[in-house]
């Protein structure tokens, strides 16, 4: 990573990912009473108006990887510079779904050239995957393993730090970037603060994996404007079961 410049990069390298969370229990009253004494003081702390009580800021719980868990990760992959390949891994069963994807990081990102590439990944979607592995008991893949390593030998990438050029004031969205760079993006009838209510009240798991992929696609889109390339067309990408 210290020695390549971002045009210098094979894009096949990397894996672009997403995650989708929801928080742990499907509202406040469910949780028991030491569950409830916890999210309570958190939810003190991050109350900004008398309106804002524990109850009614529950459905956040699901940003903090100590109240939430792991619904989907959606992953892209570039198969040639022409063709990319998105698989989800989504389950009820966190566990599970980590195990699976913990599995797939092993046998083919295993190696240093290899990146992962996401969103704010290093501020949200990168930790909270390895905090959500250790509280389910999944190893950690070497790619999360980074205790001990050299800046330049962790092997994260994030679109929203390479925006920053080193501004490290502001947040820049992915809906701003992929409207500034005049990105196609699926016309979705959800954004993120849906998905607690999509996965505990509607029970529609597929809706967030549809809604997690765009943000994939979306981020290997913007990966390739950086770069000023072209971007990927409909055709180019395909689905894998």
């Amino acid at each position: 990573m210290q020695h390549k410049s971002l045009y210098e990069i094979n894009i096949s390298d990397i894996l672009f990912l997403d995650i989708e969370t929801v928080p742990l229990k499907p509202a406040y009253e469910e949780l028991d009473e030491a569950e409830k004494e916890l999210w309570d003081k958190k939810a003190n702390r991050l109350a900004k108006s008398e309106e804002d009580n524990a109850e009614n800021l529950y459905s956040r719980a699901g940003i903090y990887a100590e109240f939430g868990k792991i619904v989907c990760i959606s992953c892209g992959v570039a198969t040639t510079e022409e063709r990319i390949r998105v698989k989800s891994f989504a389950s009820k069963d966190e566990k599970k779904l980590l195990e699976d994807f913990a599995a797939m990081l092993n046998k083919s990102f295993s190696t240093p050239s290899k990146i992962m590439c996401a969103h704010n990944g290093k501020e949200f979607d990168f930790p909270y995957i390895a905090r959500r592995m250790l509280v389910n008991g999944v190893f950690l893949p070497g790619i999360l393993q980074i205790a001990g390593k050299k800046p330049w030998e962790i092997q994260h990438l994030d679109t929203m730090e390479l925006w920053k050029f080193g501004d490290y004031k502001n947040y820049t969205s992915l809906a701003v970037l992929t409207h500034l760079f005049d990105i196609p993006t699926p016309k979705d009838d959800i954004d993120g603060s849906d998905v607690h209510r999509i996965f505990w009240e509607e029970n529609d798991l597929n809706r967030i994996v549809t809604y997690c992929q765009k943000d994939v696609i979306a981020t290997m889109q913007l990966f390739r404007r950086y770069r000023n390339e072209p971007l990927f067309t409909d055709e180019q990408i395909e689905y894998a079961d």
